[in-house]
């Protein structure tokens, strides 16, 4: 990863944590808690892709296992994310650029309710059954719909602000030939050199016309 994508993710992550821990976390919502720190993996991964995505979510679950009133083993949550980040970046768009909000809102219900199944699943696996007892039914479905509500209103703005960071001009210069090269493989390119070249000919062309008008002036 680019200095600046880690820059801007680690940043947008501790927000997004401070933000859980000392907002949404003490609202007493019924069932599960909002989950922010999801929903910034989330937007990052939509632009960065999915590489980017698995460290990310990666670093961002290690960050929330050690932040405090965390009480589960260290790194469950890091393996959380580190899954959804990946597979929320193979669900990238093209271009990094969205244009309907179906399909992401329906990869943040996924990820909602597979964050909170595998969250669930590994504990069992270390010996938490805490979902058990709390009803993992009940966390399923506010853990949806919290995230669901929430995702309006800090996804797009997260990837607003990834596409807007990355921006290397350095690689830009390096790719000056490939963009013209793009240009003339889409058919842009060729029809402006066209023009030109019929340019220049048309100039080349009335500059001899009138050389030789010149010149038979001259010999008369």
């Amino acid at each position: 990863m680019r200095p600046n994508r880690i820059l801007l993710s680690t940043a947008l992550v501790v927000v997004a944590l401070v933000i859980q821990v000392s907002v949404l976390a003490r609202l007493q919502l019924p069932g599960a808690v909002p989950d922010l720190v999801l929903l910034t993996v989330l937007g990052l991964a939509f632009v960065y892709g999915h590489l980017a995505g698995a460290f990310i979510g990666f670093g961002a679950g290690l960050l929330a296992d050690l932040a405090p009133p965390a009480d589960h083993a260290l790194g469950r949550y890091a393996l959380v994310l580190c899954v959804i980040g990946y597979l929320a970046g193979l669900a990238r768009p093209q271009d990094g650029k969205l244009r309907s909000a179906t399909g992401p809102m329906a990869v943040v219900v996924a990820a909602a309710i597979g964050s909170t199944l595998l969250y669930a699943g590994v504990g069992a696996l270390v010996g938490d059954t805490a979902a058990r007892h709390v009803g993992l039914v009940g966390l399923l479905f506010t853990a949806a719909v919290y995230d669901l509500l929430l995702a309006p209103f800090t996804v797009p703005l997260i990837m607003a602000l990834a596409r807007r960071t990355d921006h290397d001009p350095l690689a830009d210069s390096q790719s000056g030939g490939d963009v013209a090269s793009g240009w003339l493989a889409s058919g842009t390119g060729l029809r402006i050199g066209s023009q030109r070249s019929g340019l220049r000919v048309k100039t080349a062309r009335t500059r001899a016309n009138r050389a030789g008008r010149i010149k038979g002036v001259k010999r008369l």
